[in-house]
């Protein structure tokens, strides 16, 4: 299987590396080229320099920021790819981007998975992300063992769409667990209680969860290196809120961590780590 891979970002460029160290992937590209070409040497595999460069891959594999980035690239890319090829979209998007980039593709004879993924960039260095999938199950079985490179779970969830509305349940459920760890943890701060004491034991109990083990000691020392940037929850949220809206559930908790994020990114958190967040329950932002 030849695959090409789009999006060299802190997920995208750990997880073309590891469809490289299989032997699947042939060409990557990213908006910078000097990105790409740095990446392909190191890889040694192709840099694009445009879509063209895709047309002999069985899949190419989308891990970019914005809707709009996704929609260019499926533009590009259909008239490129050959009848029966793939594009799997990792990037997290409105449900109904997806549908029309599976529209614009399917009228190509050109299959689309969205596929965007949970886990941070810890998981996409370890392999480990969570791979929430909407599609056609015959395309997923085809590209399974790409994303097994990199997922330690690969669920098909339904149609096209369904990737991306499970993404949306995801990161409300992290929004709202974000907000309550780092509420515990600038009450615990306050009461004068020892980071390396009460973490372990707060990770030992009830209260244990991924956000707690991975940024709860690097919060608490101020360091908000990403990880998964302010602005990208922020973006996440607005989505999730027009989502919710227009099922017509209430969201009181995704309102306030929407609300807390907005902040966070006109005070300059937007390039920090989303455990910035602990620096509004504390009063320690500018």
């Amino acid at each position: 299987m030849k695959l090409g891979f789009i999006g060299l970002g802190a997920m995208g460029a750990p997880m073309a590396g590891h469809l490289a160290a299989k032997g699947l992937l042939a060409v990557v590209g990213n908006r910078s080229f000097a990105k790409a070409e740095a990446l392909a040497a190191q890889l040694q595999v192709t840099a694009a320099r445009s879509a063209q460069d895709y047309s002999d891959c069985a899949a190419v594999m989308l891990c970019v920021s914005t809707d709009a980035d996704v929609l260019e690239n499926v533009a590009a890319l259909a008239p490129v790819l050959a009848p029966g090829a793939v594009v799997v979209d990792h990037s997290t998007v409105a449900r109904d981007t997806a549908l029309e980039a599976a529209r614009i593709l399917s009228a190509h004879g050109i299959g689309f998975i969205d596929a965007p993924v949970s886990g941070g960039v810890e998981g996409a260095r370890n392999g480990r992300l969570s791979v929430m999938c909407g599609g056609v199950a015959s395309d997923l079985e085809k590209l399974r063992p790409a994303l097994e490179c990199y997922g330690a779970r690969i669920t098909l969830m339904g149609a096209n769409g369904a990737g991306q509305s499970t993404k949306t349940v995801n990161q409300v459920m992290v929004a709202g667990i974000n907000e309550a760890v780092c509420e515990a943890l600038a009450l615990g701060a306050k009461l004068g209680l020892h980071a390396d004491v009460l973490l372990p034991t707060l990770g030992a109990g009830a209260a244990a969860n991924w956000f707690l083990d991975k940024r709860g000691a690097t919060m608490l020392r101020g360091e908000f290196t990403p990880g998964f940037k302010c602005e990208h929850m922020l973006k996440d949220l607005r989505i999730a809120q027009a989502t919710a809206e227009a099922v017509g559930i209430e969201h009181p908790s995704l309102q306030q961590a929407l609300n807390d994020y907005a902040l966070l990114s006109r005070e300059g958190f937007g390039a920090a780590d989303t455990s910035a967040l602990i620096a509004l329950k504390l009063g320690t932002t500018p």
